[in-house]
C-alpha cells in the first residue's frame, strides 16, 4: 500500500529526509541542520485496560517509545482522539490527564491536539522529538557477534487479553500496567551512553516481528534464546492456556517463514513470540565489547536489561 506513495517521495528529491518512506523504520527523520534532527511519530489505540487513566498512560508511553526507539528525546506532542458522545466527561478527563502526565515526566510539551467522536475509545499522540543528525538509530545497522539486548519484559499482550476476558490476575494486571507505562526515556539514555548499531522497540509486530524487520534492514540473521528472555508475570500461563489475541496469529502468518524454531520449544511458546505488545521495551544490537558496560550501567540505574540473544551472519530469525 505504501509502495505508490514511496515514489512519490524520493530520497534523492529531499536530501534533508533522513529517515522516510523508503526505508520504513520506527519514525521519520528530518534534518533541519547540521545539529539537529526532527524525530515525527504518530501511535494512537482503543483501551487495552479498564482504568482510564492508566489507559491514557500507556498509549502516550507507547506513542512516545518511536522517539527514544530512535536515539531522541521528546519536544512536543499533540493529543488524537475519538471518543464516543455518551462517555462521561470525567473519564476522559482522566484518559487526557494519564497522556498529559507522562508527557510532562518525559520532558516535552503537550500543546493542544484534535478530537472527533467516535465509536470505542481512542487516543494516542502525535510527537515530535529531537536528535543529532550523526546520532539517529535505525533498525539497520546490526553486524555479526553483536549481542541482542532488551529492555523490558515481553508478554503484556497476554495478560492485557486475559483482562479483557475477565480471567487476569489483579497481580498480573498491574505487573504489565507498570511496564506497559514505563517510559523509554532512561533505557535510550543508557544505551546511547555506549552506543547501539541498530534499535528498535517491541510493539505490535511482536518481538519476531520487529526483530526481522531489524535482520532484514541489517541483512544479518538473529539468534534469540527463549530461556534468557523475561516474561511478565502470568504471560506463560496464559500461553498455555490459549488465551492469545488475534494479533498473535496475524503476526504468526506475517513472519512464521522467516523465523525457525528449536524443536523442543512448544506450539504455544512458539506463538507467544509472535504475541503483538503495547509499550514494549526497546532491543538494541550492541557491540559484544561494550555489552558488558551496558549491563553495569542498567544495573546501577536498578533498570531492567537482558541480553536475550545474538546477531549473526545469514538472514531471518531462529530461536532456541
Amino acid at each position: 500500500m505504501l509502495r505508490p506513495l514511496a515514489g512519490m517521495f524520493r530520497a534523492e528529491q529531499y536530501p534533508n529526509l533522513l529517515v522516510g518512506l523508503e526505508v520504513s523504520d520506527d519514525a521519520a527523520v528530518y534534518r533541519i541542520n547540521d545539529q539537529v534532527a526532527v524525530i515525527q511519530t504518530v501511535d494512537f489505540f482503543t483501551p487495552v485496560v479498564d482504568d482510564p487513566y492508566d489507559y491514557g498512560a500507556i498509549a502516550a508511553a507507547n506513542a512516545m517509545s518511536d522517539v527514544y526507539a530512535m536515539g531522541g528525546e521528546v519536544a512536543l506532542a499533540l493529543n488524537i482522539c475519538g471518543f464516543p458522545p455518551e462517555l462521561p466527561t470525567e473519564v476522559v478527563a482522566e484518559i487526557l490527564r494519564g497522556g498529559a502526565e507522562k508527557v510532562a515526566e518525559a520532558g516535552g510539551a503537550l500543546a493542544g491536539g484534535h478530537t472527533i467522536d467516535a465509536k470505542e475509545p481512542t487516543y494516542g499522540l502525535a510527537v515530535m522529538g529531537l536528535v543529532h543528525p550523526d546520532r539517529v538509530w535505525t533498525k539497520g545497522g546490526a553486524r555479526p557477534g553483536d549481542a541482542l539486548v532488551l529492555t523490558k519484559p515481553l508478554g503484556v499482550g497476554m495478560v492485557t487479553t486475559a483482562l479483557k476476558g475477565g480471567v487476569a490476575d489483579p497481580a498480573h494486571v498491574a505487573e504489565a500496567v507498570a511496564s506497559m507505562q514505563r517510559l523509554n526515556r532512561d533505557a535510550a539514555r543508557l544505551i546511547g551512553q555506549i552506543g547501539a548499531n541498530a534499535c528498535t522497540d517491541i510493539t505490535g509486530f511482536a518481538l519476531l516481528g520487529h526483530g526481522y524487520e531489524m535482520a532484514q534492514k541489517g541483512g544479518v540473521r538473529l539468534r534469540f534464546f527463549f530461556d534468557r528472555i523475561p516474561f511478565v508475570a502470568g504471560a506463560v500461563g496464559y500461553a498455555e492456556d490459549n488465551l492469545f489475541p488475534g494479533g498473535s496469529c496475524n503476526n504468526q502468518r506475517a513472519y512464521q517463514q522467516h523465523v525457525t524454531f528449536a524443536p523442543h520449544l512448544a506450539e504455544e511458546l512458539r506463538l507467544l513470540l509472535f504475541t503483538p505488545e503495547t509499550s514494549g521495551g526497546l532491543l538494541a544490537a550492541v557491540s559484544p565489547d561494550r555489552v558488558d558496560r551496558l549491563l553495569t550501567l542498567f544495573a546501577e540505574a536498578h533498570h531492567p536489561c537482558q541480553v536475550v540473544g545474538q546477531v549473526l551472519a545469514g538472514e531471518g530469525i531462529e530461536v532456541v
